[in-house]
């Protein structure tokens, strides 16, 4: 007696075929989406660093932070002031997922370790985020406009 394989054949061959159609189907697009992606980033890219340089103002109290010297290599000049000058022990920024994150670190009397972790929305012209107030252990979402 012959077993007839065709049908256990037929069976397992049949959902193989729209899987397979459907991880091309997945491949293309993922390609396509790629490429999109490096064209959004590199246009991101001319966007760029250059743009957080200025003067900025928290409107919320006098508190002014200046950015100068914005360097290519994640370094930048800050100055904050409150609004006389504070001493800031540390100012850089970084791109990350397309991007442009400014950290800068106080370090002066009633600010030892205080920072600001910042993204640049460039839609809006701001600098968003978060203020940490190392004294007082606490931490404040933020704003800053463009003053110059």
């Amino acid at each position: 007696m012959k077993k007839d394989r065709t049908h256990k054949w037929v069976h397992v061959s049949h959902p193989a075929i729209p899987w397979i159609a459907t991880l091309l189907i997945l491949v293309f697009a993922w390609s396509a989406s790629a490429e999109n992606g490096k064209t959004s980033q590199s246009k991101l890219a001319k966007a760029d660093y250059g743009h957080i340089e200025g003067k900025w103002l928290r409107p919320d109290g006098e508190y002014v932070l200046e950015l100068s010297n914005v360097k290519s290599e994640g370094q930048l000049k800050a100055a904050y002031f409150n609004p006389r000058p504070i001493n800031v022990g540390k100012g850089e920024w970084r791109r990350m997922e397309a991007r442009i994150q400014v950290f800068v670190k106080l370090q002066d009397v009633n600010y030892p370790g205080s920072t600001y972790k910042l993204i640049y929305d460039p839609e809006h012209d701001q600098l968003f985020g978060y203020y940490y107030q190392a004294v007082t252990k606490e931490t404040f979402e933020v704003v800053f406009v463009r003053k110059e």
